[in-house]
């Protein structure tokens, strides 16, 4: 009740503030003519005043916290494959075994997906945390413990803590922006839920930083990361559950505590505010409208064309995606880098590339917002296609050659340009281009294909690059880029500033809405 007193007493604040200012204007000026001055000032909701978003950011980043596992474990093949694969250790791994190593995460990357969905549902997006976090620990002390006397049990164990460590990266990529969905306002919403990607981005740059001090130690490495991971699952501890969750599991009073914390109020059991009311009422609706829905099986949706049409756009766009080379690099930066350019330290130039994506994932909300999705792609899949045929023609043309770092710049380049687009766009757009009938089952299916399209990259890349050479690979993913460009000009649709019905309807009907539809309004009406 104080918090409520204390949010009409701000808005109070600004009125009284206004009438000083504009009185002591008037009284060093001569009178002039006003108007609008009777209009009333629009009050900031409840659920965007200071105290409520401090509230929310807060639990936002504690939650994504254990999200930087994730980049950590993509990272981690390039910091510690050296040491892995080096004789003169007394267990090392052949060629054929790291690239299982490097690459087995994602195989089981999908079983993680597939398995949050059920977690979250079931057991709620706390607890979902909780699990993510105990078996990302699981992981890395089986890393850190691997045998060093029999080479056997020393590959199996790292396998071993390679899939878990896959599971946690599926497990991953849903709690933390299901509940920053939940718990903001629209307004918000965007910002918060970028918190996942900015994550990911965070760990590959941490791992590798980790990586540039600590060179010969995988099992240092892998305890710093365990300790991390177990900070990471203490911090689950104060998170306040979901409003939305607990609701949907008839935990009522829960739910009103949960909804008055994340507006800036008591946590009481009882809801005062006109506003938070009013927005608990329409939540309460909705449920009840959505259990109340009977929902077709995916299999007999698949034969329409709103949901077959984005499947195989999404599809094609995550193989791209892959084929393009961008998650290769992540994994086998040091190595590439190595190989292109012994005048500078690989493991720095690595931190580089992890620092230039975190930069250019936290305006992507408003890149995508500016510029468009097809823009994006496109200014994205061109660029990565002309820095990989630079990287490549620096092997092959003298005068490229005696321009110093200049292959390091190709390749960091790459990783912006792909940031920019390729790499994000097929995660941003699922929660677009699919109707929400099938949302759940269509983007788990597309995000199996795009890892499976990611494993069969990342395994095969050594074999690729030893038979046909690197140069030769790079131009591969060079032309993949291209290959991209026009995929995403012929097939990928608009998006920007339109409603989710009127991209619906335009894969069903094959024509463009400009205007609201009246398949728009028909639903509304339905309602």
């Amino acid at each position: 009740m104080d918090d409520a007193i204390e949010a009409e007493s701000e808005q109070q604040q600004q009125q009284q503030l206004l009438t000083k200012s504009y009185g002591h204007q008037r009284s060093n000026e001569s009178p002039q003519v006003l108007s609008g001055l009777n209009r009333p000032i629009k009050a900031t909701p409840l659920g965007e005043q200071s105290r409520a978003v401090r509230r929310q950011a807060l639990m936002v980043i504690l939650a994504n916290i254990g999200v930087l596992s994730s980049g950590m474990s993509l990272a981690i093949p390039t910091v510690t494959l050296r040491q892995l694969q080096s004789e003169d250790e007394s267990v090392h791994l052949s060629e054929a075994q790291a690239s299982w190593f490097a690459a087995i995460n994602t195989l089981s990357c999908p079983l993680g997906g597939l398995l949050s969905g059920v977690l979250l549902d079931r057991i709620g997006r706390k607890r979902t945390l909780y699990v993510l976090n105990v078996l990302g620990i699981i992981a890395w002390i089986l890393l850190a413990t691997a045998s060093a006397t029999s080479s056997v049990s020393f590959y199996h164990q790292l396998l071993l803590s390679r899939f878990i460590i896959g599971i946690v990266m599926g497990l991953a990529s849903a709690p933390a922006g299901v509940y920053a969905a939940e718990i903001s306002l629209p307004k918000l919403r965007g910002i918060l839920i970028l918190g996942t990607s900015i994550s990911v981005a965070l760990g590959i740059t941490v791992l590798y930083s980790i990586g540039y001090f600590i060179r010969d130690d995988f099992r240092l490495i892998a305890l710093i990361c365990c300790g991390y991971q177990i900070t990471a699952l203490i911090c689950v501890l104060p998170l306040q559950e979901s409003h939305s969750w607990l609701l949907s599991k008839k935990r009522v009073e829960d739910a009103k505590k949960s909804l008055n914390f994340f507006r800036g109020l008591d946590k009481s059991p009882h809801i005062t505010h006109p506003e938070v009311l009013e927005e608990f009422n329409v939540l309460q609706k909705s449920l009840h409208l959505r259990q109340g829905e009977k929902k077709p099986s995916f299999l007999s949706c698949v034969r329409l064309p709103e949901v077959y049409k984005p499947l195989i756009i999404l599809m094609g766009l995550f193989a791209f995606q892959q084929l393009s080379g961008i998650f290769v690099v992540v994994v086998y930066a040091v190595q590439i880098l190595s190989a292109a350019d012994n005048s500078i330290d690989p493991f720095m130039c690595a931190v580089i590339i992890g620092i230039a994506r975190v930069l250019t994932t936290c305006p992507m909300g408003y890149v995508l917002e500016k510029w468009g999705r097809r823009r994006a792609g496109i200014v994205s899949t061109l660029g990565m296609s002309f820095s990989m045929l630079l990287l490549a023609g620096c092997s092959w043309i003298k005068v490229l050659q005696s321009i110093p770092y200049l292959s390091v710049v190709a390749l960091v380049s790459f990783i912006v340009l792909s940031t920019l687009g390729l790499y994000t766009l097929p995660f941003f757009m699922i929660s677009e281009l699919f109707p929400q009938k099938v949302r759940g089952p269509a983007s788990g299916l597309t995000v199996a294909v795009g890892m499976f399209f990611a494993f069969l990259c990342i395994k095969l890349y050594p074999e690729m690059a030893a038979l046909i050479g690197m140069d030769s690979t790079f131009v591969f993913f060079s032309i993949m880029s291209f290959l991209a460009t026009l995929f995403i000009y012929w097939m990928l649709p608009e998006t920007r500033r339109r409603t989710l019905l009127e991209i619906e309807e335009q894969f069903r009907s094959g024509k463009r809405q400009t205007t609201p539809t009246e398949v728009e309004l028909q639903n509304v009406l339905a309602h």
